[in-house]
C-alpha cells in the first residue's frame, strides 16, 4: 500500500491476490486516485498485473468504473477491492469471449489508428500558436483536444500512423511561438507524454478542438468520457503537483 498526496486530491497503490481461472494467483497492481471532492466525483482507476494482457486489464478498469458509478457519494475503495476479488474470474471469461467475437467479426477495425499526448510548457504567442495547431490538425485529418487548464497545456490527437509522425515533425521543426524578445521561435519545451494505439475502448473523437477548463475535474471528465481514464491518472496528476 503506498499513497501520494497531492494537491488536487490522493493517489495510492494497492497490491492484492486474486485466484483466477486455472487456481493460479492473479497479483493485481490497482491505482486510485481520488479527487478533491470524493466521493463526490468518480476516483481515476489504473489497472496492471503481470498475469493478465493489456486488453484484459483494460476491461477490468472499466468494470470497476461501472461499480463506482453505482456508489458514488459514498466512500468506495473498499467495495471495489472487494467486488474485483469476488468477480476478476468472470471479467476475464467475459473478456476472451469478446475478444475472440471481435477478432472473428472486426478483425483490425482499429489498425494504424494512434493516439498522442503532448505536453507543452507555454505559449507566448497563443492566438497564433493555437491558429497553427488546429491548420496542421485539419490538413493532417488528425482529431483530438488542444487543451488548457491553469498553466498546463496538453495537445491529444488521434489519427493515422503516418500523420501522427508528420504532425510531430512539424511540431519540432516549425517556428510556432515567439522568445522572450518577440522573434520567432521553434518549440523546444514539448514532451511526449504518451504515443500508442488507439483501443476498441477507447472513443473515437470526431473533430479536434480548443478547449478551456477551469479545474482539474472538468479536465478529468473530458479523458473519462473518452475512455482515456487510466492515461489521465498515468500522465496528467505529476503535472498539477
Amino acid at each position: 500500500f503506498f499513497c501520494f498526496p497531492e494537491m488536487h486530491g490522493i493517489s495510492f497503490r494497492i497490491q492484492i491476490s486474486v485466484k483466477e481461472l486455472l487456481d493460479t494467483d492473479v497479483l493485481l497492481k490497482l491505482l486510485f486516485h481520488l479527487p478533491i471532492n470524493y466521493p463526490s466525483a468518480l476516483p481515476g482507476i489504473s489497472v496492471n498485473s503481470d498475469q493478465l494482457t493489456r486488453a484484459q486489464c483494460m476491461d477490468v478498469r472499466e468494470k470497476l468504473l461501472e461499480q463506482a458509478k453505482k456508489h458514488l457519494s459514498e466512500p468506495m475503495v473498499h467495495d471495489l477491492i472487494l467486488w474485483v476479488q469476488q468477480h476478476l474470474k468472470d471479467v476475464i471469461k467475459q473478456s476472451a469471449a469478446v475478444c475472440s467475437e471481435k477478432t472473428t467479426l472486426s478483425k483490425g477495425t482499429e489498425d494504424g489508428i494512434q493516439m498522442l499526448l503532448l505536453h507543452l510548457d507555454h505559449m507566448r504567442a497563443k492566438a497564433k500558436y493555437v491558429k497553427t495547431v488546429e491548420k496542421w490538425a485539419s490538413d493532417l485529418r488528425l482529431t483530438g483536444r488542444l487543451m488548457f487548464m491553469g498553466k498546463i497545456i496538453l495537445i491529444l490527437l488521434q489519427g493515422d500512423r503516418s500523420s501522427i509522425k508528420e504532425y510531430l515533425i512539424l511540431q519540432k521543426t516549425s517556428k510556432v511561438d515567439v522568445d522572450s524578445s518577440g522573434k520567432k521561435c521553434k518549440e523546444k519545451m514539448m514532451r511526449v507524454l504518451c504515443e500508442t494505439e488507439v483501443q476498441s475502448q477507447h472513443k473515437r473523437f470526431q473533430t479536434f478542438e480548443v478547449k478551456e477548463y477551469s479545474a482539474p475535474e472538468e479536465l478529468q471528465k473530458e479523458f473519462e468520457t473518452a475512455g482515456l481514464t487510466t492515461l489521465f491518472s498515468e500522465f496528467v496528476p505529476p503535472l498539477l503537483r
